[in-house]
């Protein structure tokens, strides 16, 4: 027979059970989360030590695009900056990197000579394999933060989530209006 201290002890060990499952699961969204963001960071290190060979080998060519070299740099060096920032902070200063990168190709179409060296044309394909395994591990990392943030809002993982300091995290999205609008095309 059963005793009626039996039934709180089954609904209280009940009770427990679902916190562990909710917070383990919320532990798996956050990792998902934190490994998304490594991924994106290494791509974009790798792009970063890209960057200085690029320049280099289109000194030797376009002398006087001073201003467009300059500029790449600061970029690049902002993004050392905020290296260490949030996903909103890192996203403006890589954006702002990407814009830069544009320019510089821009100018290359200008130098024929340039547009035919090896070293330029194998630094320039190396670069985008770089942005489209950056653009993947952003979808990666944002699909991780999504899914974090649903757990995080939903009830009942809301009592747990707050209970144990779990917070939503911010997606890695574009901050300037105008890189969203897309790019002229003349022929």
């Amino acid at each position: 027979m059963i005793s009626l201290f039996t039934y709180p002890m089954i609904l209280f060990g009940l009770f427990c059970l679902w916190a562990i499952v909710i917070y383990n699961r919320l532990v798996r969204f956050r990792q998902q989360v934190s490994e998304g963001w490594s991924g994106i960071d290494v791509q974009l290190k790798k792009r970063s030590n890209l960057i200085p060979n690029l320049v280099e080998t289109v000194k030797g060519y376009t002398r006087h695009e001073k201003n467009t070299l300059t500029e790449v740099i600061e970029s690049r060096g902002q993004c050392i900056k905020v290296k260490n920032g949030g996903a909103l902070e890192r996203g403006e200063a890589e954006g702002k990197l990407t814009n830069s990168l544009v320019n510089l190709f821009a100018v290359a179409e200008n130098y024929p000579d340039l547009k035919a060296n090896d070293s330029f044309l194998n630094l320039q394909h190396s670069l985008t394999e770089i942005e489209n395994d950056i653009e993947m591990t952003r979808r990666y990392y944002n699909g991780a933060v999504r899914i974090m943030n649903i757990g995080v809002e939903t009830f009942p993982n809301v009592f747990i989530a707050k209970q144990f300091s779990f917070y939503r995290a911010d997606y890695f999205q574009i901050e300037d209006p105008k890189d969203r609008l897309a790019p002229g095309v003349k022929l």
